[in-house]
């Protein structure tokens, strides 16, 4: 570990998509962290990397990050899903903390493995659940925090598409080791922010699709959440949606909340532009503002800004001050066992027990 007042080295694995727009500007505008390393063999996602971070060193494996455990604090992983549990197992071998882009592991029992071993070597093992940090979500939270809507009864969440070709590549692969589809891309996020809103599952129904011609994985996903406090949480994760439904519809006894479209800072990071630049980061416009109310007498409700550099602002302190990680592995496990369960729903039919 780096010295007190010294940045907390990080070693990112991987810089497509995911490295590129998500976790290295993330890392880089967080106080306290560093980006020190990217593992990437691709001449042209070096040169990419080196343009927009130009201090940051290259390996061309992650071998070669264990073998500078020492010069290192954290590891990140932004790789394809199928490498996420061996690579993180190896990261905790060598001593290093691990955050690891969601889905953590293809099973619950992988996840609930990694982190006992997590646990054994008494290091940080965390998931990277960046949609808890939505502006949306966090609007919610403060509407159920204040009771505004009564006693929740139904929870509608979508992230919906309309990508009528497919763009193939591992995430629409249909080999299960891959661990693709969007039950597993989408509905880890769905299915974790359900659960960190109303509680555990106790019953799960799905059903699931592959609707576009030349389609290998799933692209067209329904998940049915009962939690154990009554709630019922309807999800949906789908390309082939031509009309899109809103993000978030919310019922309670009191009444509703509902709200289009996605939060901005995915557009805003995948343009370039980096948090403490320029406008407020993560603010959204009135225009996207949801409402909240009954028919009879609705009113708009002021976005909370999105907040992504929230979650690397609590693993460095989580390194530094041994606060509790933004999100664990254990809750990413729950999520699996619900995204597992609708996996056998669809297949089988019925509903799955917890």
């Amino acid at each position: 570990m780096s010295t007190p007042g010294t940045p907390l080295r990080v070693g990112l694995v991987g810089y497509g998509p995911a490295g590129s727009f998500f976790h290295a500007p993330l890392i880089a505008a967080t106080e306290g962290l560093v980006l020190d390393t990217v593992v990437t063999g691709s001449p042209e996602r070096r040169a990419q990397a080196l343009a927009e971070h130009p201090d940051v060193s290259f390996a061309a494996t992650a071998d070669e990050l264990w073998a500078r455990s020492a010069e290192l604090d954290l590891i990140v992983l932004a790789s394809p899903n199928r490498t996420h549990v061996p690579l993180a197992t190896a990261a905790l071998d060598a001593g290093l903390p691990v955050v690891v882009d969601k889905p953590i592991a293809g099973t619950a029992a992988e996840a609930r493995e990694l982190a006992a071993f997590a646990e054994r070597r008494g290091l940080l093992l965390s998931v990277f659940q960046n949609r808890r940090w939505d502006s949306d979500f966090l609007t919610l939270q403060g509407l159920l925090a204040k009771g505004e809507l009564g006693e929740v009864q139904r929870f509608e969440s979508r992230f919906e598409r309309w990508r009528p070709q497919p763009k193939g590549g591992w995430r629409e692969s249909g080999d299960p080791a891959e661990i693709g589809g969007l039950l597993y891309d989408l509905g880890s996020h769905l299915v974790d922010q359900a659960l960190a809103l109303f509680g555990p599952a106790a019953r799960v129904y799905a059903e699931s699709d592959i609707q576009r011609p030349g389609a290998a994985a799933d692209d067209d996903t329904f998940i049915a959440i009962t939690h154990t406090n009554g709630v019922h949480s309807h999800l949906w994760m789908s390309a082939t949606t031509a009309r899109l439904g809103p993000r978030f519809r919310v019922l309670g006894s009191l009444g509703g909340y509902v709200t289009y479209g996605l939060d901005p800072q995915e557009a805003a990071l995948r343009e370039g532009l980096r948090p403490g630049e320029g406008a407020a980061w993560g603010a959204e416009p009135e225009s996207a503002w949801g409402t909240v109310g009954t028919d009879d007498n609705v009113r708009p409700v002021p976005s909370v800004p999105g907040d992504y550099p929230a979650f690397y602002a609590a693993v460095a302190a989580a390194l530094r001050d041994g606060t509790p990680p933004p999100v664990t592995a254990l809750e990413a496990a729950a999520a699996l066992d619900v995204l597992e369960a609708a996996k056998r729903s669809a297949a089988q039919g019925g509903t799955v027990t917890l």
